[in-house]
């Protein structure tokens, strides 16, 4: 098969954009962190491997440029918790590598070998047991728990609710997340556990943070799909957008006060283009 010459050239281009970007936000950080010269950690080695072997990735330059700029001007350490265990897993690791980074993955199989091959790399396997095909009803579900069982402020951990994540471990719903991606899991069939359940959960652990200072930033990839949009606004809501690069969406959501018992994620009811039943 013959090759477009114009495509290799922009794969080549793109591929050093990204190493080189990558190489200057590390010293870029590592300079504003400290004076002094430190070897890079062997995990951001193996990062710039891995992106200089392939230029593979799942994420537009411009979406991986929002998520790392704000990387780049988080408080250190900085908390970055991710849904979804992608190419860029390497990446999201090696640039928060004074911070803390946390994968959480539908897969046990994928999780176990990320770890076995990186065991520098926190992540966990969680059974997600929705379905895309079951937004409308997830949906409809959620508004009648509203006050109740799925509150946008409370402790997942104790949360009966079905889009809540409850089953991490205990100490993942104690820590003040500054960034949380929802990446995963996947939701491009019917039969897929779709993000519903962490755009929902982002939502809450933001609204409901435990110490840290200023909101989370929550980016949601793939924003272009009805599970996506619909969900993200109505649990991190229009109000709290403040860009959109390509497929991804930023949001930053504010801590809700534990004396506030407003029991709806956003001041503002749903679009009614949003949704509907």
């Amino acid at each position: 098969m013959k090759r477009n010459p114009k495509l290799i050239l922009f794969s080549l281009w793109l591929l050093f954009s990204l190493s080189f970007t990558l190489i200057i936000f590390i010293t870029t950080r590592d300079a504003a962190i400290s004076a002094t010269s430190t070897p890079l950690p062997k995990h951001v080695f193996d990062a710039l491997i891995h992106y200089s072997s392939t230029n593979t990735t799942t994420m537009t330059y411009n979406e991986l440029n929002s998520i790392s700029s704000v990387l780049l001007h988080c408080k250190q350490p900085c908390n970055f918790l991710v849904f979804g265990l992608t190419h860029e897993t390497l990446l999201w690791n090696s640039l928060n590598h004074n911070g803390r980074t946390v994968f959480v993955g539908e897969s046990s199989y994928l999780v176990s070998k990320l770890e076995e091959k990186h065991p520098e790399i926190e992540a966990y396997d969680v059974q997600f047991t929705t379905k895309a095909s079951e937004l409308h009803e997830l949906f409809k579900y959620s508004k009648e728990q509203r006050s109740d069982e799925c509150r946008p402020v409370q402790n997942l951990l104790f949360s009966d609710c079905k889009l809540a994540i409850n089953d991490l471990p205990n100490h993942i719903y104690d820590v003040a997340w500054d960034m949380i991606l929802v990446d995963g899991p996947s939701g491009y069939s019917p039969a897929s556990p779709g993000r519903m359940a962490p755009i929902y959960t982002a939502g809450v652990l933001a609204r409901s943070k435990k110490g840290g200072d200023g909101p989370t930033h929550v980016f949601v990839h793939e924003i272009d799909r009805d599970v996506e949009r619909i969900c993200s606004d109505e649990f991190l809501c229009r109000d709290n957008l403040v860009e959109t690069n390509d497929l991804l969406a930023h949001f930053i959501v504010k801590k809700t006060e534990a004396t506030d018992k407003r029991s709806d994620f956003c001041s503002n009811s749903l679009h009614p283009s949003s949704f509907k039943e």
